[in-house]
């Protein structure tokens, strides 16, 4: 039995040949090459681009696995959540803040700088600068993790920049400090609400301002 002879299969880059030689190839040949190279030029730039991607996810990666116990930015946005939530029922009124200073075992807490704080305070607070908070150093303000703390910022105050300079709204004293309590176990924080113009304060300061002339 012969033998049929073997027939390349016909591509765009068969008739593309045929063409070059031939005049009177087929119409559609030019078209296919075209077609052909186009899908060719989109298929590389997918290929960049996913390239791309896999080196930024690599290189994410292998940064966020850089082993530190000590951070743990996880459990921090876990509990911003449940102080965000916490913050919402304890929130307090100037004259709220006032009457809850006033019952015993209640403790005003001023986080901000040595400075500020000798510049001017609520009558009566504790005072440890935010950078310096550690477990111990609360320990010796605070009883216990139930002590009621009240708490209050620069961004509670008006018309005394040299005490109280504002910080951006999302960076406000009054946030960090609420989320640093309750990561050390300090729960029943209370937060001074509204902005207040310090020469109509109700609150009673006390400070080295006070006996400038």
């Amino acid at each position: 039995m012969r033998r049929k002879p073997f027939l390349p299969a016909t591509t765009p880059l068969h008739n593309f040949y045929i063409s070059l030689t031939n005049q009177r190839a087929t119409p559609g040949t030019f078209r296919d090459m075209k077609k052909q190279c186009k899908l060719a030029r989109t298929l590389c730039k997918t290929a960049v681009v996913c390239a791309v991607a896999v080196s930024a996810l690599a290189a994410y990666s292998e940064t966020n696995n850089i082993p530190n116990p000590l951070i743990d930015y996880d459990t921090f946005l876990a509990h911003a959540a449940d102080v965000g939530r916490l913050r919402n029922e304890r929130r307090v009124t100037e004259e709220q803040f006032i009457a809850m200073s006033t019952k015993p075992g209640t403790v005003i807490f001023d986080a901000r700088s040595d400075d500020k704080y000798a510049r001017l305070h609520i009558k009566g607070a504790k005072h440890l600068s935010f950078s310096e908070i550690t477990g111990d150093e609360l320990a010796k303000i605070f009883p216990t993790k139930s002590t009621r703390i009240l708490i209050y910022c620069n961004n509670n105050f008006l018309n005394s920049p040299g005490a109280f300079a504002a910080k951006a709204a999302t960076a406000s004293l009054n946030i960090h400090t609420f989320n640093t309590l309750y990561s050390y176990g300090y729960t029943n924080v209370y937060e001074l609400g509204p902005l207040i113009d310090i020469r109509k304060a109700k609150l009673t300061f006390e400070g080295t301002q006070l006996k400038m002339p």
